[in-house]
């Protein structure tokens, strides 16, 4: 028996002093806990590092895209104003082409005038040809139907007059006017 309680001191104090190997075990795993707890504290620094990288990322393109909004805003501002621009100009545009066709409608008085019309200057001047072509074409007509009822200038040639019909007397002043003409 005393063996056997000798050999529960020997243990018990083997525990509390702990063997080499145990010891060596426990600062190897302290070693590794130390190591971990490294680790994970870079792992956070890194990670503090890349939210800090990422609120600045952000701010920045908060930034840009005041930026742009600034700019569509100055955009729209513009685009707004060169469309009342371009209004007036069409509003222009419009009297211009109205006056130019009354001055071409008074310039070509022998058209009938509803017949030289259009929206643009364009469209204008290719309603007076085509009325100028209509103009010229039935003027043509026109002269060659002349030209074939024409009748020559001057008196015709006389001929003998014909003394049938006619009283004594109109025989003697014909014969007398013919006597005089030649």
């Amino acid at each position: 028996m005393e063996e056997i309680e000798e050999t529960q001191e020997t243990q018990k104090t083997q525990e509390t002093q702990g063997t080499p190997e145990t010891l060596e075990a426990i600062k190897a795993e302290l070693e590794e806990e130390k190591e971990a707890k490294a680790a994970a504290e870079a792992a956070l620094a890194e990670k503090d590092v890349r939210i800090a990288e990422l609120q600045a990322e952000g701010e920045a393109l908060q930034a840009e895209r005041s930026n742009l909004q600034a700019s569509l805003s100055e955009a729209k501002q513009g685009s707004e104003a060169t469309a009342a621009e371009l209004a007036q100009v069409k509003e222009a545009n419009a009297q211009a082409v109205a006056k130019y066709l009354d001055v071409v409608r008074v310039a070509n008085s022998t058209i009938p005038q509803d017949i030289i019309a259009g929206d643009t200057i364009e469209d204008i001047d290719a309603s007076i040809e085509k009325a100028q072509a209509i103009a010229n074409a039935v003027k043509a007509n026109l002269e060659a139907q002349a030209k074939e009822a024409r009748v020559p200038a001057g008196a015709p040639t006389r001929g003998e007059i014909s003394l049938e019909g006619l009283t004594p007397r109109e025989k003697i002043a014909a014969g007398i006017q013919q006597g005089s003409q030649r």
